[in-house]
């Protein structure tokens, strides 16, 4: 069947798609695996009361509650692929809220060349800034229902704060190809569409750094991996976790 007829509208359409999506299944593997983490990683989030350093508008304070922490930190683990791979596709923006003084997600994962909206929906002014060395910008104070767009050209990790609101903070982790994620709140993760070849597989976690595992990705199939986020010295804290800002 000629590859011309994938697009065509006769009935022999979908067998046609149907073998061209069999073709590349059979040209790329995936990986599944799992992340295991047994204890918090996490401090609790402190916010100071709104009138510490707010006037005006009273804005509800978002506030940890009891919800499942372990989950938290699972769904807080990055993973990506490091190795030769195509170039990302640039197309993607993916959005940090500003909501209840808080950054919402406070952890997105995007690849190399893509772009972060932050969009304010608090009744109040926010500022959204970064110092850190792999992309630092500020984007001045404005009010609810503005946004403003930041694009991430090279690899790293990027910590991003608000000036009017130090409690406010996120982390945009900036992956070198599209082969990121991180793990669900139950600590499944899956990359699909991997090209054959060998790469090293990262996981990594804001307090507990990096672990990575050598994979071989088949032409077809499913590599299957684990991961345990170490749980030694943890001291640290933030900080010494993003000292290392290169993937």
């Amino acid at each position: 069947m000629r590859r011309g007829t994938r697009f065509s509208r006769s009935s022999a359409a979908p067998a046609a798609a149907a073998l061209c999506l069999l073709a590349f299944r059979l040209d790329a593997g995936q990986i599944e695996g799992s992340v295991i983490v047994t204890q918090r990683l996490t401090k609790p989030r402190v916010t100071a009361a709104a009138d510490g350093y707010q006037r005006g508008v009273a804005v509800e304070l978002a506030s940890d509650g009891d919800f499942d922490w372990l989950a938290y930190e699972r769904s807080h683990v990055v993973i990506y692929l490091e190795g030769r791979l195509p170039a990302p596709k640039n197309s993607r923006v993916a959005v940090i809220e500003q909501k209840n003084r808080r950054f919402v997600p406070d952890l997105v994962v995007i690849p190399a060349g893509a772009s972060v909206s932050f969009p304010n929906l608090d009744p109040i002014f926010h500022n959204v800034f970064s110092l850190s060395r792999t992309r630092s910008f500020d984007l001045g104070n404005y009010p609810r229902n503005q946004t403003r767009v930041v694009t991430f050209p090279k690899p790293g990790i990027v910590v991003v704060g608000c000036h009017l609101h130090p409690n406010m903070s996120a982390i945009v982790f900036v992956a070198p190809n599209q082969w990121s994620t991180t793990a669900d709140a139950d600590g499944r993760f899956r990359l699909a569409d991997v090209p054959p070849g060998r790469y090293t597989l990262v996981a990594w976690h804001k307090r507990a750094g990096y672990v990575r595992h050598t994979v071989d990705v088949p032409a077809e199939g499913v590599v299957p991996v684990q991961f345990t986020i170490p749980l030694g010295n943890l001291e640290g804290e933030l900080h010494s976790g993003l000292r290392r800002e290169e993937p």
